[in-house]
């Protein structure tokens, strides 16, 4: 995938990043840790320049972002909860816990659009509760316009110094992404073990 990549945006340029960054939003498997860094390169030996990239990254991972978000807003809660109570005994999920979710998503969860930008895979996917929450529109595009430019910043700035070895960035981004998979696998563990001890305790009463 690396190869393609590298030979899409050799040949799109501005093009080809907006819509590697869209497509990374809506297939996290597309890895914006080689599109960023190898973007950065580019700005070396080509006509791009490393704000046009930085600003065509984040235009696709609004675009993307925003899709997910609408796919969230017009499947509903009621969709997914329907869902959920038919398939969630399979991990012990009953369709009041989506409720419980979108709940505490509604009091804490907005500013995780903004930090869940620099996270891998989950900067995707924490598009989709926030549209089903129905977030303010323009504030889910601000939070999201404002972590991903941070995020795409990073990663080109750092594939222009590193030029040539951009691609050195890549182990240390595999380690990142490594962290924080383990990190919110642990987290999600915790969480099920939390309610699964809470309707034993329930059920005991």
């Amino acid at each position: 995938m690396v190869d393609w990549i590298i030979q899409f945006m050799e040949q799109h340029g501005y093009l080809g990043v907006f819509m590697l960054m869209t497509l990374e939003n809506l297939f996290p498997p597309i890895p914006s840790e080689v599109i960023l860094p190898f973007g950065g390169f580019l700005t070396t030996y080509t006509s791009l320049s490393a704000l046009g990239v930085v600003i065509l990254a984040t235009s696709g991972s609004v675009t993307g972002a925003i899709l997910l978000y609408g796919a969230g807003y017009f499947l509903g809660i009621d969709k997914v909860a329907d869902v959920v109570d038919k398939w969630g005994g399979l991990l012990r999920l009953k369709k009041e816990d989506v409720f419980k979710t979108l709940e505490w998503f509604n009091k804490y969860g907005v500013w995780t659009v903004l930090l869940c930008r620099m996270i891998p895979l989950v900067r995707s996917l924490i598009s989709i509760p926030a549209g089903m929450s129905g977030m303010n529109f323009t504030l889910f595009v601000s939070f999201t316009l404002f972590g991903t430019f941070t995020w795409n910043l990073l990663l080109v700035t750092a594939g222009v110094i590193l030029g040539e070895s951009w691609s050195d960035i890549l182990h240390y981004m595999h380690m990142y992404s490594a962290l924080t998979y383990s990190f919110t696998g642990f987290i999600f563990l915790l969480l099920m073990i939390w309610i699964y001890l809470k309707r034993k305790k329930l059920q005991k009463r």
